[in-house]
């Protein structure tokens, strides 16, 4: 990347820094302002960004992208501006005794970092840039923002819209493509949010932790089903189905594989097929099915199948229409279930990020929880199933980002609930009091009183009976 580049993006962070600090203390209302103002931006432009992300993906619903962009983005805004008076408090806190008698007092203040970086992906490229934006801006902070190169149209617009919307000392947007967003990720930020895979996450917080810049890393994983005896596999199939389909799978939080009962894997197969075929009874030219983003990764996927049939899987291709797809242009794939897996399978290594659905049986459930236990930790769970005891065993025995019961994905829309992952799938997480304190300062303040503390608990020389006074009463 040309030094002018990273010169620029210095530039725009001394800049953001500087009026960040000549601001404070900066009052709630201009905070509620910024966060009103891109609401307004996403809202007002609601319909151009739902056509430039269809053209960036080559085809994806306007629907679609209305629910699942434009208004999930809103609401999370709406969620920031209703609970922000509350989340920025100052909280008291005890002091020790007699410390509190003698008139010490102890708070703890919620305060901006200052500039932080968001670099977001292309999956969902609107919400995953002004979700967060949403809180990093309640919490009083200046955001410089940069979106994939994948969806070149959709951060264009994006960076188009926040100059008219926002000052860029304030919010601002760079784009460009992985130079700039590796200069990006090196920049000395108060804090960065990184949403992607967990290869391209490492990197991040490597280029990151030269600066010591604190990260909030949203990646992905292998986010197992589990489905119990008691389970309604009809019901259970049409809500996996929905949740692989939508965006055509490539969402951090589709169900990445399933685990059955072994004597029910084809009740629980049929529930799936049965799931797409009611939603989309045709692929190809269905407006309401998205394409793969790019010929890079439709070829990723098509390998991936290749790897596993060629490995013993049995593949189960689900095409209600029975179309032909080896002719298509379209980038379109119709699910793809992978029965027989075994761990030597690509598709059982990496996060799949597309219509693809291995399936691994049980005979008993635990065998599916030691499974999950054995690998990295995910950043959804689900299980599918009437047991509640069952249902707990799996839960207390699992950990993972988050979880829905008896549905995918549907954690993440729960504004009140924190989304985030652990360990691979990453660390910190955004959404409700969690994510504005993700992304604020938790500021000890102690008053002393006017009394020399320090004389009456034995700090002071020359040491003697009561600094051993004042040990053995803290000891007791």
């Amino acid at each position: 990347m040309a030094d002018d580049r990273r010169d620029e993006l210095e530039a725009l962070l001394r800049r953001q820094r500087e009026a960040f600090t000549a601001s404070r203390p900066e009052a709630m209302s201009m905070r509620k302002d910024r966060i009103k103002r891109a609401m307004a931006l996403v809202k007002e432009h609601g319909e151009n960004f739902a056509k430039a992300m269809s053209a960036d993906f080559g085809n994806r619903a306007i629907e679609q992208s209305l629910l699942t962009d434009i208004a999930a983005t809103v609401g999370a805004g709406k969620h920031a501006l209703k609970n922000m008076d509350k989340w920025a408090k100052r909280e008291k806190r005890p002091v020790q005794f007699p410390l509190g008698l003698l008139g010490a007092k102890a708070e703890v203040r919620y305060e901006p970092k200052g500039v932080i970086g968001i670099l977001s992906p292309w999956n969902f490229p609107l919400q995953l840039a002004f979700g967060p934006l949403m809180q990093v801006l309640a919490a009083g902070n200046r955001a410089m923002i940069k979106p994939s190169e994948f969806t070149e149209r959709t951060s264009l617009l994006m960076a188009e819209l926040t100059e008219e919307y926002f000052t860029p000392d304030e919010v601002a947007v760079i784009t460009g493509g992985p130079e700039v967003a590796a200069a990006f990720s090196s920049l000395p930020f108060d804090h960065l949010v990184f949403t992607g895979s967990t290869a391209t996450g490492r990197r991040v917080m490597e280029a990151a932790s030269k600066n010591l810049v604190p990260v909030t890393l949203e990646l992905g994983g292998k986010s197992p089903v589990i489905m119990g005896r008691s389970a309604d596999f009809a019901k259970a199939g049409e809500r996996i189905a929905l949740g692989k389909m939508m965006n055509a799978g490539q969402i951090c939080l589709a169900p990445d594989y399933m685990y059955v009962p072994e004597d029910m894997q084809d009740e629980a197969v049929a529930g799936v097929s049965n799931g797409v075929s009611a939603m989309y009874p045709t692929l190809l030219e269905n407006d309401d099915y998205a394409s793969i983003v790019s010929d890079r990764h439709f070829e990723r996927l098509q390998g991936m199948i290749e790897d596993a049939r060629g490995k013993g899987a049995e593949v189960v291709e689900v095409n209600p229409g029975n179309e032909d797809f080896s002719n298509a242009n379209q980038r379109k794939m119709p699910l793809t279930i992978l029965k027989n897996v075994n761990d030597e399978m690509t598709a059982m290594q990496e996060e799949i990020f597309g219509p693809v659905l291995p399936v691994k049986t049980y005979k008993a459930v635990d065998q599916a929880v030691d499974y999950v236990n054995e690998h990295d930790r995910p950043l959804g769970l689900y299980y599918f199933g009437d047991d509640r005891e069952e249902q707990e065993r799996v839960l207390t025995r699992t950990i993972s980002g988050g979880v829905t019961t008896n549905d995918v994905i549907f954690h993440v829309s729960m504004e009140d609930l924190p989304f985030g992952g652990v360990g691979p799938s990453g660390m910190g997480s955004y959404h409700a009091i969690e994510g504005f304190k993700e992304f604020s300062h938790a500021r000890a303040v102690y008053h002393q009183p006017k009394i020399d503390i320090a004389k009456l608990g034995g700090f002071k020389p020359p040491y003697g009976k009561a600094t051993e006074k004042a040990a053995a009463n803290i000891m007791k």
